[in-house]
């Protein structure tokens, strides 16, 4: 686990993609940090390595098989149970499958907001009505599903979408698919959306 303290009264939980807790998840604690949060990005993998790109497929059978979304999403609201007291203000903030995980903890009641970067399971989970403000990033395409029908299915009360140019990964300075200004633009939105909350 990361925990990078700052004596905030403001906590983010950041919750990692399919490859752990790699240089890109502590580069963006980091970046977080230096806002003035807490930031917290627990380890879901129960695994010290974390995974190269290059092992996407292991990497996502690994998360399927001995994580999923539902230990997750129950590691996380452990974490939730044990901090509520000690912040006036808990973000999450999700990569991928963590952000799928972040979107499943916006019905959370000690939760103030949720981001989450390209959470493209996010479809499976689509009906979900968050119960704290939520702010989803996709980039313009993803393989797997068409990006306009999911955004289209998210449009209700708390729930705010933005498109970037780019594809899945495009926040990562150490993914091929990194996209300079779509990176950029997408955290100025981000601290502007925690600053607000």
């Amino acid at each position: 686990m990361l925990h990078i303290q700052k004596n905030s009264d403001a906590v983010i939980i950041v919750i990692h993609e399919i490859y752990g807790l790699n240089q890109h998840m502590k580069g963006f604690c980091e970046s977080l940090s230096k806002q003035g949060f807490d930031v917290i990005c627990p380890n879901l993998l129960d695994r010290e390595t974390p995974f190269e790109y290059s092992q996407e497929e292991a990497a996502y059978r690994h998360f399927m098989e001995n994580v999923g979304f539902t230990t997750a999403l129950n590691k996380i609201k452990d974490m939730l149970s044990d901090i509520k007291d000690e912040y006036q203000k808990i973000f999450l903030l999700g990569f991928s499958a963590g952000a799928t995980v972040a979107w499943l903890c916006s019905e959370e009641g000690c939760v103030d907001a949720i981001v989450g970067y390209y959470g493209s399971r996010i479809r499976n989970y689509a009906e979900l009505a968050p119960q704290c403000p939520a702010l989803l990033f996709f980039p313009l395409e993803e393989p797997s599903f068409n990006v306009d029908e999911l955004i289209s299915a998210l449009e209700r009360k708390n729930v705010e979408v933005h498109k970037f140019s780019g594809e899945h990964g495009f926040s990562d300075p150490y993914n091929s698919n990194y996209h300079v200004e779509s990176a950029q633009k997408a955290f100025s939105k981000m601290m502007k959306f925690f600053m607000e909350h």
